[in-house]
């Protein structure tokens, strides 16, 4: 048994203003899914993001329900969905019991690619199949190539949701992600750039959606002086407490942004001698947060060694490192769903591993991980 300390993937990061927070909310006994933390952390969130209007919730998966239920997806409606993902995207289309249409990823920010989105809404419509909307990810923080994605699902007249769970604090054209479409989402999960624990928020174009989005997540309760229910609701909304913890994430959020794109130098640096190894760069306009360093291993240039090989040297060494995410038309839950693209996706999973990414990483911590990617792939120099 290794009995280093743990080096994580991707843990929190706590500051000095969230005890200061929280300290508010118990003294004002605002312990409760709604209070002014909850409200300010919305309003500073509009301001970070530039999204007109936004909803603190329990989590970027309710965020992503309630939107879909805005969007007017039903049983038996199709939703285009990216392939490479984490399932969180995928499974509130199936919560609706709709239809999950994945799409493949083009080689660029390996995100949702257009000419495959193009293809499947095509097809689907030949097939009589009505689809409600289109499901982007920014993928690691890599925002999607979101102006030719809009421009394919306007053209049909399909409404897009974009999952910018992992991207809060990217840039795209001197936008933010999540902004273009009619509504999109973010995560405050604890492995997320900011975290307030468990959270999420929804980000609507419309006062219309926010409104209906707040009624839902309340339990969906009439006006009425007793508990009335005319609709199904949902206990989605985020507590004043957690509210209170992502002010005080929020504040140094550029900064752990900054940190988390100095990770990726640092990586980008250590390997750019070794042959086999290679990054997502960012195209020009893009603002990768970096939330994760991904890379790809050629087995055909380093010998025969995999990412497999890379991430198990690294847990011996009780370091935490992971393959990309499976895309969702792989997995057994979703297999027999359509699927539209080149498979690169696929290529990317066989190859593909995160590496160690917090923004807390210490020197040492930074150390201990180029001695075992040393003694691993140290004699690949190009």
């Amino acid at each position: 048994m290794n009995n280093k300390p743990k080096i994580w993937l991707s843990s929190p990061h706590m500051g000095d203003q969230e005890q200061k927070y929280v300290k508010d909310a118990f003294d004002s006994n605002w312990i409760a899914p709604l209070g002014p933390h909850v409200n300010a952390f919305e309003h500073e969130l509009e301001q970070v993001t530039g999204s007109p209007h936004v909803l603190a919730l329990s989590s970027g998966t309710a965020a992503l329900h309630l939107a879909l239920i805005l969007a007017g997806v039903d049983e038996g409606d199709e939703v285009i969905c990216q392939s490479i993902t984490f399932s969180a995207t995928a499974n509130p289309i199936i919560y609706q019991r709709a239809v999950p249409v994945f799409i493949g990823s083009e080689p660029g920010t390996w995100n949702m690619e257009p000419n495959a989105l193009e293809d499947a809404i095509k097809d689907r419509l030949r097939l009589g199949k009505k689809v409600k909307a289109v499901l982007p990810v920014h993928l690691y923080g890599m925002p999607a190539m979101t102006d030719e994605l809009m421009s394919v699902a306007n053209k049909y007249g399909i409404m897009v949701i974009e999952d910018a769970a992992e991207a809060l604090g990217a840039g795209y054209k001197g936008r933010h992600p999540g902004t273009d479409g009619v509504m999109g989402i973010l995560s405050f999960n604890g492995n997320k750039i900011i975290t307030t624990s468990g959270g999420g928020a929804l980000m609507c174009k419309e006062q219309s959606h926010k409104d209906h989005a707040y009624f839902l997540s309340t339990q969906a309760r009439d006006k009425a002086p007793h508990y009335q229910h005319s609709h199904i609701g949902y206990n989605y909304r985020m507590s004043n407490v957690l509210a209170a913890i992502g002010r005080g994430q929020l504040e140094v959020l550029e900064e752990r942004v900054k940190a988390r794109r100095a990770n990726y130098t640092w990586y980008h640096n250590f390997f750019k001698e070794i042959a086999g190894i290679t990054f997502p760069e960012e195209p020009e306009g893009f603002r990768s947060t970096r939330w994760l360093t991904t890379i790809l291993v050629d087995p055909a240039k380093t010998r025969g060694i995999t990412r497999e090989n890379i991430r198990l040297a690294l847990d011996a060494e009780n370091i935490e490192a992971r393959p990309l995410w499976k895309p969702m038309h792989m997995q057994p839950v979703f297999a027999h769903h359509p699927y539209y693209g080149s498979r690169l996706e696929e290529r990317l999973f066989d190859r593909g591993l995160c590496l160690p990414s917090g923004s807390n990483l210490t020197p040492h911590d930074f150390e201990r991980i180029g001695n075992v990617l040393d003694k691993t792939l140290g004699h690949l120099t190009q």
